[in-house]
């Protein structure tokens, strides 16, 4: 879970080993650092790896989470490229500056009453008269990518090859990708899991969209090629002991996007390269997004990909028998995908996610071979400590997740992301809470930045 908490050029900071500490005083079996950018370059208060000057802060936060969880959680961290993505701009300033002008453009203004003159008028004079028509009619004269950069704000795809850096994507990623994997490893990572699911870079060349022609796209061979191209490398790069395991999508839930038989298929090429676990999760694609108010950015969880991504108790119809719900919604995924990894042979460990919050949820899940590994983030947000409360026998206290997308909404905005829980049911109803000292709040001083703490935890967890 990425919580905006580092600073604008990628340093750790204190508020960031807050964060990870408050998951390593539950202790979990394995806590996964955040979406970390493999590329040294401006993303906003999002961790990085991209340079050597990043490992000192890493390896404090790996002294962090290993002595607060006591030995012993596995820490691993999260690896991912991206591409460029606009803030979606005022339509004066996009026909002004943005607007590449065409000739198709001449043309179609010259066939509007009015506007014959501007077949050969200066650019200024087009993008002026562009901007004095309705606002469908200049949709009617604007390609697709056009009018997705002027309501949606420009975004890159991996197959606009026309573009260098986007060209030389596969000569480059695995290099960057195995970099940050040594980085990880020096800093004292148990591993690395490679990001390949979502709206990323490497989710995006996986894709059936991939329309790319130079051997990285098109065929199910070509749209593996790069992801298992950069798992060599990361293995390469690292020693035997160090964990290399890999993100991807069991459904994009997208129109022409890739579905639960394409995942099975990444599966069995994943499993077979020697990967070390395979994580599975759902949509979260730009495809699907909801169009962002001017001035901000397309956010990947709008639409009906991103709400099966991080689905909430209103996903369903409860009157409807069928519904599944958000509990355990995508287990399906990471089932089909085990089950066909176990028929070719191999053990590799399928890890699901996707509304866990009870421990019999999560048992009833292994149990049934569906997965081996149940991973959890909204309810790990909002009580850190269920982990030790299921193992101590203290269910009971676990403070649940309302699974309502709070957490979500921040993000969405780029700001820290807290929990409403930790304001709200659980300060009010523990008459000890007012014993702790005051918390630190979040820069806009209305929300504790981490989690309570577990007042009245009934000595240390079993060796």
């Amino acid at each position: 879970m990425v919580p905006w908490r580092a600073t604008e050029d990628g340093t750790l900071t204190e508020d960031v080993l807050d964060w990870y500490g408050r998951f390593a005083d539950g202790a979990p079996g394995v806590l996964v650092v955040e979406a970390t950018g493999i590329r040294d370059v401006p993303s906003g208060p999002l961790l990085r790896i991209g340079d050597d000057r990043f490992v000192p802060g890493l390896a404090r936060l790996v002294d962090v989470v290993s002595r607060r969880s006591g030995g012993r959680t596995r820490l691993l961290i999260q690896i991912l490229d991206f591409l460029a993505i606009r803030r979606r701009p005022e339509k004066e300033k996009f026909l002004r500056r943005f607007l590449v002008l065409r000739q198709e453009h001449r043309v179609g203004l010259a066939r509007i009453p009015g506007f014959e003159s501007t077949i050969d008028a200066c650019d200024d004079d087009v993008r002026a008269a562009l901007l004095r028509l309705p606002h469908d009619r200049l949709l009617a004269l604007l390609d697709e990518r056009e009018r997705e950069s002027l309501e949606r704000g420009a975004r890159e795809r991996v197959s606009d090859v026309h573009l260098d850096h986007i060209a030389n994507l596969p000569r480059e990623l695995p290099a960057l990708f195995a970099n940050a994997a040594r980085r990880a490893e020096s800093a004292g990572f148990d591993g690395v899991e490679i990001h390949a699911a979502h709206a990323y870079t490497l989710a995006s060349f996986l894709s059936p969209a991939n329309t790319r022609s130079d051997g990285y796209g098109i065929t199910l061979a070509g749209r593996l090629r790069l992801p298992l191209e950069v798992a060599a490398s990361v293995r390469a790069s690292v020693s035997p002991s160090f964990a290399v395991g890999i993100r991807f999508l069991g459904d994009e839930v997208i129109e022409g996007g890739g579905r639960v038989g394409d995942a099975v298929n990444y599966g069995l090429a994943f499993a077979e390269a020697g990967l070390d676990f395979l994580s599975l999760s759902t949509g979260g694609k730009f495809d699907d997004a909801k169009p962002p108010k001017v001035g901000h950015a397309a956010y990947p969880y709008t639409g009906p990909s991103g709400h099966e991504c991080m689905p909430t108790v209103r996903i369903d119809d409860p009157r409807d028998e069928l519904s599944r719900g958000p509990f355990g919604r995508n287990l399906h995924s990471a089932s089909s995908v085990r089950a066909a990894v176990r028929a070719a042979g191999f053990g590799t460990p399928i890890v699901a996610a996707g509304g866990f919050n009870t421990f019999e949820m999560a048992e009833r899940a292994l149990a049934s071979g569906a997965c081996d590994f149940v991973a959890s983030a909204r309810q790990s947000l909002a009580d850190p400590d269920w982990f030790s409360k299921i193992e101590l026998g203290e269910g009971a206290q676990i403070r649940r997740c309302k699974f309502t997308n709070y957490c979500e909404g921040l993000d969405q905005m780029h700001r820290q992301v807290t929990c409403q829980l930790w304001d709200r049911d659980f300060a009010h109803a523990d008459p000890l809470a007012s014993s702790v000292a005051e918390p630190k709040r979040s820069s806009d001083g209305r929300r504790r930045l981490i989690a309570p703490p577990w007042v009245g935890r009934p000595g240390d967890l079993k060796p």
